[in-house]
C-alpha cells in the first residue's frame, strides 16, 4: 500500500532565485539581459511599447509627406536654430553598478544544498572581475592544466593579450570607423598603431567624406538651373520623338518629391526633373502662413511654355540633321547614279559598235553583195568580239551569229572535200572556230539542245561530208579511213566520235563478217578488222562470236595436215577473252588432235613423225594441261606397249636407250616439269630395268641402272627448276618472253666432293639417285647400291644396323656392292 502524497514546506533553490528575482515573471529587457539584477527600473519605463499608453497607429493610405530632420551629427539629431550640444556624455565610459551595502544587508546569505554560499556575496568590496577567489576556481585550473602562467598571454606559445577585453560605449549610431577609432587605451599600448595603419586609416577618412553629408549652417538658396539651346539639344539626342497616344492623356501622380503631385502624362515625368522645385520651402512653415506671392496658374502655365520651347527646340534639332543627312545620302546618291549613267554610256557605245559589225556582217553576206565575207575575215571579226567585246560577246551570246553567218561558208568550204584522199583537209579552220565558238561549261547530255555553236558545226556541216564517205567505204581498205579518224581525234568532242564508230563504222563492220567465209575469203579477216583495235577497243566485242561461230562451222571437216586453221587463229589469240578462246580451241580443235594420236602409228625401226608435229604444232596455243591430258590418254599407252613388245624380243638395249631420249626431246620443257609425263617416262624406266635384271649379258644390267638413275635425277631437277620458276607474265602483247642462262663449265671447274661419290659409283656400275622424300638431319638420302647415304661436310654416313655410321669411299663401294 502506497504512502499518502506529502507536501513539503522547505525553502528550496527556486524560492531563493525567485526572492532575488521578483520580477522573472515579466518579459526581459535588453539591459536585464545585459546587467542582470544591476540593471535600472527606469530602463523599463523608457522603454518604448512597455509602459504609458497605447502608441498611436500610423496611417499607411495617406500620402507620404517628407519633413526634413535636421542633421545627424553624433548620437544626436542637430534641428535647426539649435546650439552645440555637449557630447561628453556620450564619450564616457559604462559604468557597472554594483549591489550596495544595505541591499546585500536586508538580505540573508542563502544557503544550497550543499551548504556553500553563491559565489560573489562574500565581500562588498570585490571587483567584477575577482568573483574567481569566492569560487573554486575550476576556470584558473583548467588553464594552468593547459599551460598557462600568470602574467604571460594565451596560447601555446604566449602571443595573446595579457588583458582582458574592455567594454567601451562607442560614439554616436553610425557606421564603424565613423568617428575614428574605436580602440581602448590599453589595446593601444600593447598593439600601438604603425605608420601604415594610420595612413589608411587617413586614406579611409578621406574616401568617407566624399559621401558623408556635413552640416549646413544657414538659409537653403534655391538652386535655379538654366539651359542652354545647345544643351537641351543635347539632352534630347538620345530621346525617340514622342508620339501621341491615348497613353500621353493618363493622369500620373508623381510621389517622388516631397509631396505628391499629379502630371498631365508619362511624358512630363523627365522633364519635371530637369528644373528644382520652385514650390519647395526651405525653412518650416509654421500652420497656417501663406506665401507671399503664390501664382499656380502662372507657374503651370510658364512650365508648359517651357516644355513646349524645349520640345520645339529639340525637334527643330532633329530635322535640321535629318535634312543634312538627307543631303548628305543625296549627294552620294547623284554620284552613284552618275557612275551607273556614264556604265550605261559606255555600254551602249559598246552596243552600238558591236551592232555596226554585226549589220556590216550581214550586208557582206548578202547575195550579190561586191565585196562578200570571207571565212578567215568572219574568224578576225570573231576574234575581236571576243577581244574587246567579251562581255557583251557572253551576255548577248553572239557566239550564235555564227550559225548565219559562218554555216553557209563553212558548207561551201566542205563541198569540195574527199576524207578519204585529204584526210588533213579544213583541220586547222575547224581548230581555229573551235577556239571561237567552243563554251568549256556546257556539256552535251544527249540533246541536240545541250549542244554548243562548235558541236552545232561538227554536226551539220562537217559530219555529212564524213558520213557520206563511210557509207560508200570499202570495209576491207580500212587504212584510208582510220588515218582519217586519228587524224580529227584531237579536234572532235568525244561524243561524236562515239556517235562515228556506233553509228557509222560497227555497223559497216557487222555487215562484212556476215558476208565473210573463212573457207572461200583467200583474206584474212585479222587484216581487215584488227587495225580498228586500237581505236575502238572494247567496241568490237560483238564482232568475235560471230567470227567464232564461222571459224568453228569451218572445222568440222577439217584434218590437222591442214595448217590454215592455226593461221586464221593464231592472231586472234590476243584478242578473244582467255575464257572464251579455251572453251572454242576445246571444243572444235583439241578432238581433232586426239584423233590424230590415235591414229598415229608408233614404230622403231621406221618412225614418221609428221603426225607427231601437226599435233604439237598447237601447244603454242592450246593449253599445256589440255595437251597432256589428251597425250597421256591417246600417246603413251600406245608407247609403253611398243616399248615392252621391243624389250620382249632380246633388243639391242643401246638402241633402246636411244629410241627412249630422242621421244623425250620431243616434249619441251613445259611439258617434261608435268607429274603425267614424268609419271609415264619413270614407267618406261622401271620396265627397262625390270627387263634387264634377269640378263646374264655382262655391263648390261649396271649400265641400265645407271642410264635410269640419270634420266629420274634429270626430271627430279626439271621439276624443282620449274616449280621455282615463275609464269611469264602476260603483257598487252601476249605473255613476256622467258630468258635463260647457259653456264659453260671450263677447265678451272673444281669437282665438289659429291662429284667424286658419283664419280665412283659411275665406276663401279652402282646406282646413285635421290630417295624422294627423305631426309636425314635436312640432309638428302641417296640410294647408293644396295645401301643408303647421306653427305654432311665431306663426310659420308651409311645407314646399317639402324643407325648412321660414317664410312670412307672405299668402304661405301665395297658395302653398295651386291
Amino acid at each position: 500500500m502506497s504512502s499518502p502524497e506529502v507536501e513539503k514546506f522547505e525553502v528550496t533553490e527556486d524560492d531563493l532565485a525567485n526572492e532575488f528575482y521578483p520580477r522573472g515573471g515579466r518579459r526581459q529587457t535588453k539591459n536585464q539581459a545585459i546587467y542582470g539584477m544591476w540593471a535600472n527600473s527606469d530602463d523599463e519605463d523608457n522603454t518604448p511599447g512597455f509602459g504609458g499608453g497605447r502608441r498611436k497607429r500610423k496611417d499607411y493610405t495617406a500620402p507620404i509627406g517628407f519633413v526634413s530632420g535636421g542633421i545627424k551629427q553624433g548620437s544626436k539629431i542637430k534641428k535647426e536654430g539649435e546650439g552645440e550640444e555637449d557630447s561628453s556624455d556620450s564619450e564616457k565610459d559604462i559604468q557597472i553598478q554594483m549591489p550596495s551595502k544595505q541591499f546585500l544587508s536586508r538580505t540573508s546569505r542563502p544557503q544550497g544544498r550543499s551548504g556553500k554560499q553563491f559565489a560573489g556575496f562574500g565581500k562588498t568590496d570585490v571587483g567584477f572581475g575577482d568573483w574567481e577567489r569566492h569560487t573554486r576556481g575550476v576556470g584558473k585550473k583548467l588553464l594552468e592544466k593547459m599551460g598557462f602562467k600568470p602574467g604571460e598571454g594565451l596560447g601555446k606559445h604566449g602571443q595573446g593579450i595579457t588583458t582582458p577585453v574592455e567594454a567601451v560605449k562607442r560614439k554616436g549610431k553610425a557606421a564603424v570607423g565613423a568617428y575614428g577609432t574605436e580602440r581602448s587605451e590599453r589595446s593601444l599600448v600593447d598593439f600601438p598603431v604603425h605608420d601604415s595603419d594610420e595612413e589608411e586609416e587617413k586614406k579611409f577618412k578621406d574616401e568617407l567624406s566624399q559621401w558623408k553629408k556635413k552640416p549646413e549652417v544657414g538659409k537653403k538658396k534655391p538652386k535655379y538651373v538654366y539651359k542652354t539651346a545647345e544643351e537641351i539639344i543635347q539632352s534630347g539626342v538620345g530621346k525617340k520623338k514622342s508620339m501621341p497616344s491615348k497613353a500621353s492623356k493618363v493622369k500620373v501622380i508623381d510621389m517622388t518629391g516631397k509631396e505628391k503631385r499629379v502630371l498631365s502624362g508619362y511624358h512630363a515625368i523627365a522633364t519635371r526633373h530637369n528644373r528644382p522645385d520652385e514650390e519647395e520651402d526651405l525653412m518650416e512653415q509654421e500652420p497656417g502662413q501663406k506665401k507671399a506671392f503664390e501664382m499656380p496658374e502662372l507657374m503651370h502655365n510658364l512650365n508648359i511654355l517651357v516644355d513646349m520651347a524645349e520640345e520645339d527646340i529639340i525637334t527643330n534639332d532633329r530635322k535640321l540633321r535629318y535634312e543634312k543627312d538627307h543631303i548628305v545620302n543625296m549627294r552620294h546618291e547623284k554620284e552613284r547614279l552618275d557612275t551607273i549613267c556614264d556604265q550605261e554610256e559606255a555600254q551602249i557605245q559598246k552596243l552600238k559598235s558591236v551592232l555596226d559589225i554585226v549589220r556590216m556582217c550581214e550586208e557582206r553576206t548578202q547575195p550579190g553583195c561586191d565585196d562578200p565575207l570571207q571565212l578567215d575575215e568572219c574568224a578576225a571579226i570573231f576574234s575581236s568580239l571576243q577581244n574587246d567585246f567579251y562581255e557583251e560577246y557572253k551576255m548577248y551570246d553572239l557566239s550564235s551569229l555564227a550559225v548565219a553567218l559562218v554555216f553557209p561558208m563553212m558548207r561551201k568550204y566542205f563541198s569540195t572535200w574527199d576524207p578519204l584522199k585529204e584526210p588533213e583537209y579544213g583541220l586547222d579552220t575547224i581548230r581555229q572556230w573551235k577556239i571561237l565558238l567552243e563554251d568549256y561549261n556546257q556539256q552535251y547530255a544527249g540533246n541536240a539542245n545541250d549542244m554548243d555553236v562548235f558541236q552545232r558545226l561538227l554536226w551539220d556541216v562537217w559530219l555529212p561530208y564524213l558520213r557520206t564517205t563511210i557509207l560508200k567505204w570499202n570495209v576491207r581498205v580500212c587504212n584510208p579511213i582510220i588515218e582519217v579518224l586519228e587524224t580529227w581525234l584531237p579536234v572532235l568532242p568525244p561524243w561524236i566520235m562515239e556517235n562515228i564508230f556506233d553509228q557509222l563504222v560497227l555497223p559497216r563492220l557487222l555487215q562484212e563478217v556476215e558476208n565473210w567465209n573463212p573457207l572461200t575469203d583467200t583474206m584474212p579477216i585479222h587484216a581487215w578488222l584488227h587495225p580498228w583495235l586500237p581505236l575502238m577497243k572494247d567496241k568490237l566485242e560483238p564482232l568475235y562470236a560471230p567470227i567464232r561461230h564461222k571459224i568453228a562451222n569451218a572445222l568440222i571437216n577439217w584434218h590437222p595436215s591442214d595448217a590454215s586453221a592455226k593461221v586464221i587463229l593464231q592472231p586472234w589469240v590476243r584478242v578473244f577473252k582467255p575464257g572464251h578462246l579455251e572453251a572454242f580451241l576445246v571444243k572444235n580443235i583439241l578432238p581433232k588432235l586426239a584423233m590424230c594420236m590415235q591414229e598415229f602409228v608408233i614404230n622403231p625401226h621406221q618412225q614418221i613423225l609428221d603426225p607427231w608435229h601437226w599435233v604439237m604444232a598447237w601447244s603454242d596455243i592450246i593449253p599445256a594441261k589440255y595437251m597432256v591430258d589428251m597425250l597421256e590418254k591417246t600417246f603413251f599407252p600406245k608407247w609403253r606397249t611398243v616399248l615392252c613388245t621391243w624389250l620382249s624380243n632380246m633388243p639391242n638395249y643401246d638402241e633402246i636407250t636411244k629410241w627412249y631420249l630422242g621421244w623425250k626431246s620431243l616434249f619441251s620443257e613445259e611439258y617434261l616439269s608435268q607429274p603425267s609425263i614424268r609419271d609415264n617416262f619413270s614407267k618406261a624406266l622401271e620396265i627397262m630395268n625390270r627387263a634387264v635384271s634377269s640378263h646374264i649379258q655382262p655391263g648390261v644390267k649396271e649400265n641400265m641402272a645407271y642410264f635410269s638413275q640419270m634420266e629420274r635425277r634429270q626430271m627430279a631437277d626439271a621439276s624443282v627448276s620449274s616449280s621455282s620458276r615463275s609464269p611469264p607474265r602476260q603483257t598487252a602483247t601476249g605473255p613476256e618472253p622467258t630468258y635463260t642462262r647457259s653456264v659453260t663449265v671450263g677447265s678451272n671447274y673444281q669437282p665438289t666432293f659429291k662429284d667424286l661419290v658419283e664419280k665412283a659409283a659411275e665406276e663401279n656400275g652402282l646406282l646413285f639417285m635421290p630417295i624422294a622424300g627423305k631426309t636425314q638431319e635436312a640432309k638428302q638420302v641417296y640410294r647408293y647400291g644396295k645401301v643408303q647415304i647421306y653427305l654432311d661436310r665431306n663426310v659420308i654416313f651409311v645407314f646399317e644396323n639402324l643407325n648412321w655410321i660414317p664410312v670412307s669411299l672405299q668402304n661405301l663401294v665395297m658395302k653398295a656392292k651386291p
